[in-house]
């Protein structure tokens, strides 16, 4: 995680990793989850390698699936609990 200046920079490495590793602990596909997200596999493929990111809104969403706060997603905190 960079930061500069007080802002966060996204880790994509880590954000990539906690989805997946999320993913499969819940044993869902690639599939399933593009399917809740309203995207395709491949797109859930590219941020699970980390070569994009997704929504705000999204990440709610995925958040949400996986019941874990959003700052354990964005690599803010290791800490997954909500609240």
């Amino acid at each position: 995680m960079l930061t500069i200046k007080g802002l966060f920079y996204l880790n994509r490495e880590l954000f990539a990793q906690r989805i997946k590793e999320l993913r499969l602990k819940k044993n869902i596909t690639q599939s399933e989850l593009g399917t809740l997200l309203s995207v395709t596999k491949t797109q859930i493929s590219d941020i699970e390698k980390g070569k994009t990111t997704t929504s705000l809104e999204k990440l709610s969403i995925i958040a949400d699936c996986f019941d874990v706060s959003t700052d354990y997603l964005l690599g803010r905190t290791d800490d997954p609990r909500r609240y």
